[in-house]
Formats: C-alpha cells, sequence, structure tokens
C-alpha cells in the first residue's frame, strides 16, 4: 500500500507516492531520478548519500520515505540554479577535492551545511563535522582546502 508525499526536493515541490518501507534514498533515485546520490554501506556508516534533510544532513538509506512528508530535502543537484554552479562545488572542482567521486555528493552537502553552521572554521571542527563522510582516495586533505576556501568567499551565503 503506497502513501501520497507531498515535500520539497530541490526547491521543487513534489506530490509524490511512496511505499512505507521505502528508504528517502530509494524515493530520490527511484521515483525522481536523481543521480548525484550514491548507495554505499547502507547502514548510515559511509555518508555517500547524505542529503540536507530540512537543512541538516541525513543519510538518505535510514530515513523512511514518510518522514519526507512537509519536509526540504536537498540533494547536490539543488546546488546548481540558473545553469550556475554552487561556490562550494566550484571549490571541490578547484581545490582538486574529487578523485574517484563516489563520496563527493555527500562530502559537499555535508560541507554545505558546515560552512553554513560552524561558528568558528577551525582544521579540527571541520574534521569533526565531516566524521560520518568517508573517502578512500584523496585524504581529506585537498577537501578541507576546497571548504576553507569556499567559507572565504564573500558571495557564498548570499548565493540564492
Amino acid at each position: 500500500m503506497k502513501i501520497p508525499l507531498a515535500c520539497e526536493v530541490n526547491h521543487q515541490m513534489f506530490q509524490l507516492e511512496a511505499d512505507p518501507q521505502e528508504t528517502l534514498l530509494d524515493l530520490l533515485k527511484n521515483q525522481l531520478k536523481i543521480n548525484s546520490l550514491h548507495r554505499g554501506c547502507e547502514q548510515g556508516e559511509c555518508g555517500a548519500c547524505t542529503v540536507l534533510l530540512n537543512g541538516k544532513p541525513v543519510c538518505s538509506c535510514l530515513v523512511p520515505s514518510p518522514q519526507v512528508d512537509g519536509a526540504t530535502v536537498l540533494t547536490l543537484e539543488g546546488l546548481t540554479r540558473n545553469g550556475k554552479t554552487h561556490p562550494l562545488v566550484e571549490a571541490f572542482l578547484t581545490n582538486n577535492a574529487i578523485q574517484c567521486g563516489y563520496c563527493t555528493p555527500g562530502m559537499i552537502l555535508t560541507s554545505y551545511y558546515l560552512v553554513n553552521h560552524l561558528p568558528r572554521f577551525s582544521e579540527e571542527e571541520i574534521r569533526k563535522g565531516l566524521e560520518g563522510n568517508l573517502c578512500r582516495c584523496t585524504g581529506y586533505v585537498n577537501i578541507l582546502k576546497a571548504i576553507q576556501a569556499a567559507k572565504k568567499q564573500k558571495d557564498f551565503g548570499n548565493w540564492w
């Protein structure tokens, strides 16, 4: 039995029907065809499926789809508006913070949250904030550089 859901995904409203046993990850991939999400561990350990749910990072593999009724979801696709890429995504590209790309969407969305919410922005705080996102390629050095570079941009907070 499917249940009706209304939610905002990447700045657009959707009316969906979901199986109550379905996860947010499956809902986004199967019904909305969002390709940036990666299915990793399916246990909330790797962060490959991270999205922002009501502004906070969550592992979409752990969120039952009924919980998104009335919610706002942001994926990597939502960080491009009117053909322009968000400064954080640009910082990842210019600082070579992407290798295989598997962790990148989750890493960027978690970083987006951190840049907007960390009171102080030390390397230690960034590392702590990224603990739920695993990267097997970069060693995190360039990821940290990208996040710090994005935070320094004057137009970051006013991008929308």
